[in-house]
């Protein structure tokens, strides 16, 4: 009996084994972006080349977000082939959206309008943005169906192959990018087929591990089996919190353009932010620790998350008051002088975002395991509305802070998204325990 139950126990090392491919994963995709962006660095017109394809990936990332949630409903949800089946019904429903949404844009005059009027492209930029994004179009959905089957990848923790995926995506991207290098004529499109060229080696990578572990599952599990009005009620707020969530990077930018050293202002927080990103994204998969782990052993989850929790901010403190910080932005992102001195300043101000991220994450994991995505909405858009307060009070007062005032917006609208997300959890808490003392009262009765 004992070495059943030791056998049980779940352990650190477990955990680690399941958590370090998917933090690897996350933080191999910064990767993939920079072979694109060294590939059109090379074009004859790198300035435009580049701005073009940035353009169409701002548009594109909001539209790709609703079809990476088919991951966290996936994992979320699915733990027989019944509910497997129902998930991929409700996936090709999401995907059909998606790519009428973005057909839309990309082929009618509504395309044009969007990047011009609101995302502020030169006019004559937009053929080029335009292209780009016709061939996204066929990276949303290799994407989506990527996330799809990642999700039962996950399920069976078998992590280690979304960064074997990975790997081999960038591999090919790499290999793609010569060939264009050395034969084809570079533009803005040239990142999009390279983009392309990966998203479908990762998605077949994915599609043929995942489809393989769908046999695997069982075939119905009656308490967890759930049909697709139910998967739609889980997936449809999280669709909603992400588009309120999105809205914070364009609002920023906009108040970045009242600041006293606007071009300062928008460069330093862009290389502060991307610094900050690149940190929190191996810790992107917290929810999927709790989704996986948590009700086999809550007490050794949050021990895991206590281990790990503060690394990020560990590292970022490091880079933000020592030499090293500076040293590495200077060789290696090019920032000098006063951009240099902006960034530092912004990066001391996202160590409050670093700190929050992974246990707003924990956070959202148990909203994900409970079911109860809706209360992502308002945890969400209590992060907006806090940092749009913020916004109008720095840019008002203090326009002189430049970057600072982004990144103090984006970490205290964090910081209060925590609070919100603590709160309801703790008042979940409390009603389950009131219920559990009613219970044998309600029974005498």
């Amino acid at each position: 009996m004992k070495e059943n139950e030791e056998e049980n126990q779940l352990t650190t090392k477990q955990m680690l084994l399941f958590f370090i491919p998917l933090g690897l994963s996350a933080s191999l995709v910064m990767i993939s972006h920079l072979i694109i962006n060294g590939t059109l660095a090379r074009g004859d017109d790198p300035e435009s080349i580049i701005a073009s394809y940035a353009l169409a990936m701002s548009l594109f990332a909001i539209t790709e977000r609703l079809g990476v949630l088919l991951r966290h409903t996936c994992s979320a949800l699915v733990r027989d082939q019944l509910t497997f089946n129902s998930m991929q019904r409700v996936s090709m429903y999401v995907i059909a959206t998606l790519l009428l949404l973005t057909a839309i844009i990309a082929f009618t005059p509504v395309g044009p309008f969007i990047f011009i009027h609101l995302f502020g492209a030169e006019i004559q930029l937009v053929e080029q943005i335009v292209s780009v994004y016709q061939l996204l179009i066929f990276v949303t959905f290799f994407s989506a169906i990527r996330c799809l089957y990642q999700g039962v990848i996950i399920i069976n923790k078998k992590t280690k192959w979304l960064t074997i995926g990975m790997i081999i995506r960038l591999i090919g991207m790499y290999i793609f990018s010569l060939i264009f290098i050395h034969f084809g004529t570079i533009n803005a499109t040239t990142g999009a087929w390279i983009f392309l060229v990966g998203m479908i080696i990762e998605s077949a990578v994915s599609y043929w591990e995942g489809k393989s572990l769908v046999k695997k599952l069982p075939v119905k599990e009656e308490k967890t089996t759930k049909n697709q009005s139910q998967i739609f009620v889980f997936y449809r707020p999280l669709i909603l919190s992400s588009l309120i969530i999105v809205m914070i990077g364009p609002m920023i930018n906009i108040f970045l353009g009242k600041t006293a050293q606007i071009e300062l202002a928008i460069a330093s927080f862009a290389l502060a932010l991307s610094i900050a990103q690149l940190l929190i994204s191996f810790f992107s998969y917290i929810h999927q620790i709790v989704l996986s782990y948590y009700q086999k052993d809550s007490q050794k989850v949050k021990q895991f998350l206590m281990m790990i929790g503060f690394i990020p901010t560990l590292i970022l403190l490091l880079l933000s008051y020592t030499n090293l910080g500076p040293f590495l932005i200077e060789n290696i992102l090019g920032a000098t002088g006063e951009l240099l001195t902006a960034t530092i300043m912004s990066l001391r101000v996202f160590v409050i975002l670093v700190l929050v991220f992974p246990f707003i994450d924990f956070c959202n994991g148990l909203l994900l395991l409970k079911g109860q995505t809706k209360v992502m909405v308002f945890t969400q858009s209590s992060n907006v509305i806090t940092a749009l307060v913020i916004l109008l009070v720095l840019s008002f007062y203090f326009p002189h802070w430049n970057g600072m005032i982004g990144a103090f917006a984006q970490s205290i609208g964090m910081g209060v998204e925590l609070v919100v997300l603590l709160i309801f959890l703790k008042r979940k808490k409390v009603q389950l325990l009131m219920k559990e003392k009613l219970r044998p009262l309600n029974r005498k009765g």
